[in-house]
């Protein structure tokens, strides 16, 4: 069968919601743009333990700090289901790993924001991850399947993601008239970013339509977002927070994606330094493998 039959019958599937598995034939660019996007999920979950690891040991009681290491290793976990289901395209995690610290891979824009209150935390919790759930509950629908059933799990565990910030963030509007201003200026200050993270409007995204035809996504960004914003406004007002209006800043967008984000350095740097800290735990899995390996060979 040549490559147009293929594609009319990988399209076919498609479009008939089958899955499409590991061994199964797929298109050249459907590999890639999966995994693109894949890889750039799995950096975005690893990356995105640092704004809120920061604030671990300053978390203003033994619950909430609890809670909030439970939440970071769940991101970390996230990262790995990720990176394992992008290996089963044929890309190895060190190849994924090797991009992301080189600069050569990208990750979500809104993890290169600072963290400066405990407020911040919250609403990361209440925004972030809520436009996260809002992304990634579609794709539990993806063509794709190890990518699919990775993000059943993901969604369950973003959703107390966003229930515990959005506890934070209840807590400090019922507060003080101080922490009260501390909620409003970490709403303020993550606003925009949570609606960047749904990607460029869809007339000026490379991807989207795409992704869309392949079932890799179920709605456009411009979509996810007008949802995001309807399901966050009563919570906000619920909250007596105000949201902020105006337009979405897209130079400021442009301009984190290309690196000069507020801590696009910073947060390279730490992934970089983790790395080379956690050199010889790799070293020494490798090796005790490596000598399990000989035994069982040997015992044949």
């Amino acid at each position: 069968m040549d490559t147009e039959a293929l594609e009319r019958q990988f399209q076919a599937r498609i479009d008939a919601d089958e899955r499409i598995e590991p061994k199964d034939w797929m298109p050249d660019a459907y590999r890639r743009a999966l995994i693109r996007q894949m890889a750039q999920h799995a950096h975005s979950e690893i990356v995105g333990m640092l704004p809120e690891g920061n604030w671990i040991t300053r978390a203003p009681t033994l619950k909430r700090k609890a809670i909030l290491m439970a939440k970071v290793q769940d991101e970390g976990g996230h990262g790995a289901y990720l990176y394992s289901a992008t290996e089963t395209l044929g890309v190895t995690r060190g190849q994924l790993i090797d991009e992301l610290l080189d600069g050569r891979a990208r990750y979500s824009s809104i993890f290169n924001y600072p963290t400066p209150t405990w407020a911040d935390v919250g609403a990361i919790g209440w925004l972030v991850d809520g436009a996260a759930i809002m992304n990634q509950i579609p794709l539990c629908r993806c063509s794709y399947g190890p990518y699919a059933r990775a993000m059943v799990r993901i969604c369950r565990e973003e959703s107390f993601h966003q229930r515990q910030g959005y506890d934070i963030m209840l807590q400090l509007a019922r507060g003080s008239d101080a922490q009260r201003r501390m909620a409003q200026q970490a709403l303020d200050r993550w606003w925009w970013p949570a609606l960047m993270m749904f990607g460029p409007p869809d007339a000026d995204s490379k991807h989207s339509a795409q992704s869309m035809r392949w079932k890799v996504k179920r709605f456009s960004n411009d979509e996810l977002r007008e949802r995001f914003i309807e399901f966050t406004t009563p919570q906000a007002e619920y909250l007596g927070l105000v949201i902020p209006q105006g337009e979405i800043d897209w130079s400021e967008f442009r301009d984190v994606l290309d690196g000069h984000g507020p801590c696009n350095r910073e947060r390279l740097a730490a992934r970089r330094r983790a790395h080379d800290q956690g050199r010889w735990v790799r070293e020494a899995a490798l090796a005790h493998a490596a000598k399990r390996e000989a035994r069982l060979r040997e015992a044949v």
